[in-house]
């Protein structure tokens, strides 16, 4: 067994036995040390915790598809103490990254780990029968087709691993499949999850039918397969389970979770804590606490450590008399002007950049710290999904497909809620516009430009047929000996 050591990433996580070895509350072995991968899987509850695990790697993974997401786009900037502060952002941000990156090869190993412990699942799913078992299934291919979305978006052809585990020389021997191959087994995942899944499920976070429905829209969005994803979202409306909330103002809070706009939100808690050395142990969201204001002290926010600043150019995008603005964008200088005692009110510039505003989505706010280091566990849920993206996504197929009645709708309804005036969408460009308003700073931003072509436009340093994708970490081609290639003009 000692060559399922070897610290390939199919091998960081993909053969542990007890995959939990940082989530003690998972799994409590009695002996210890007595269970390994090959007497797993004999009852219910073994599956139960195993998807439990499975959920896990999503906390990981949505602290840098928020980052990367919008960082390497025109809607913010790394900040942080130095540019040397997490270099790997501050590249991304220049769009001088490479094949070197720690931010980059997180998000390879850690997809990888989430994918390895739905795999995990699905090789055992025929060692017992039991009411229940078809449910927890699907809740992994849902799960298994999330980590390959991410994987794709990012990195375009990826080694794709199903239904097992692999020793090192196996590994080794796996190329970069096609991401058409990539993106045809997320298709069937979420089939397969969607035959299955109910409209609603008993336990707060796990994955719905609408869930599963919404991220297959997506999958589709991004291959310009526009009918099937119109096809998708108008499920999803039809289905009556999402409504828009009355308040934009209330989607961000601790105290407004899970409402009737959650499609799918990856879940923390504020009770757990880690630390630095390990994001990927965090039970806790950590891009409040990231996104906070720097030695901050006033009312409202919490300090924190500055990263992902909004930028001008984001801001500028904003009608003034959008209240989507400010809900968005904090600037900084403003809101201390508007305070009884601006004086009182103190904050740090990090060397990392500073743009005057701060995300004000996800920032570390009095009332809604976590234990032990608040900077770390906030207990703030990553809104993976909400109605308003599904709408906006609905539009944009819509329009593609020729129903551009349907796509005005559907836009303003969301211009509606946030206050203001209907517009007439002539163009896909006035749906593009009202996505980055909308759902600016959650992540998708740069995603959609590069799936809309728009990339070389909107970024500075954005180089045409290289910065589509992300390079494959050269840490994992070497310990495959260099059997996978490096993606063009890396």
């Amino acid at each position: 067994m000692k060559k399922f050591i070897t610290p390939t990433i199919f091998l960081t996580l993909l053969i542990s036995g007890i995959m939990f070895s940082r989530c003690k509350k998972f799994l409590d072995v009695d002996p210890a040390y007595t269970q390994d991968a090959e007497n797993y899987f004999n009852s219910p509850a073994d599956y139960e915790m195993a998807l439990t695990g499975a959920y896990d790697l999503l906390q990981a993974c949505s602290i840098y598809s928020v980052w990367i997401g919008e960082i390497a786009s025109d809607n913010t900037i790394a900040g942080g103490e130095s540019v040397n502060d997490t270099e790997g952002l501050h590249q991304i941000d220049l769009m001088t990254h490479g094949g070197v990156n720690t931010e980059l090869r997180n998000v390879f190993r850690w997809n990888y780990a989430g994918i390895s412990r739905a795999n995990f699942i699905l090789e055992n799913k025929d060692n017992i029968e039991f009411t229940g078992k078809d449910v927890i299934i699907a809740e992994a291919k849902f799960l298994r087709a999330l980590y390959y979305f991410d994987l794709v978006k990012f990195f375009g052809d990826v080694p794709l691993v199903i239904d097992k585990r692999l020793g090192a020389e196996e590994a080794i021997q796996t190329p970069r499949a096609p991401s058409t191959d990539v993106y045809n087994q997320i298709e069937s995942d979420l089939q397969d999850a969607i035959s299955v899944l109910s409209p609603t499920t008993p336990i707060i976070g796990r994955a719905t039918k609408g869930a599963a429905q919404s991220i297959l829209g997506k999958v589709y969005l991004y291959q310009n397969k526009f009918s099937e994803a119109a096809t998708q979202f108008d499920a999803v409306i039809a289905s009556g389970m999402y409504n828009l909330i009355a308040d934009y103002a209330d989607l961000f809070s601790v105290a407004n979770e899970n409402h009737s706009e959650t499609v799918f939100d990856v879940q923390y808690s504020g009770l757990e804590g880690g630390g630095y050395g390990c994001l990927s142990c965090l039970e806790g969201y950590a891009g409040p606490g990231f996104h906070g204001i720097r030695q901050y002290n006033g009312p409202v926010y919490g300090d924190g450590n500055s990263y992902n600043l909004p930028t001008q150019n984001l801001y500028d995008a904003f009608d003034p008399a959008d209240p989507r603005r400010d809900l968005t964008v904090l600037d900084i200088d403003a809101f201390i002007a508007a305070q009884p005692s601006p004086a009182d009110i103190t904050y740090a510039i990090g060397a990392g950049g500073h743009t005057g505003y701060y995300n004000n989505k996800y920032i570390k706010r009095q009332g809604e710290f976590g234990l032990p280091d608040n900077d770390l566990t906030s207990p703030v849920n990553y809104r993976m999904v909400r109605y308003a993206d599904v709408l906006l996504m609905a539009a944009e197929a819509h329009f593609q497909t020729g129903n551009v009645g349907i796509a005005e709708g559907f836009v303003n309804e969301i211009r509606i809620r946030a206050g203001m005036p209907t517009i007439t969408v002539s163009t896909l460009q006035d749906i593009w516009t009202e996505r980055r308003l909308e759902l600016a700073c959650e992540g998708h931003r740069f995603f959609d430009l590069v799936r809309t072509n728009q990339a070389a436009i909107h970024i500075d340093g954005f180089q045409a047929n290289k910065n589509e994708l992300f390079p494959i970490p050269q840490i994992e081609i070497d310990l495959v000996g260099g059997n996978w290639t490096q993606n063009t003009g890396y």
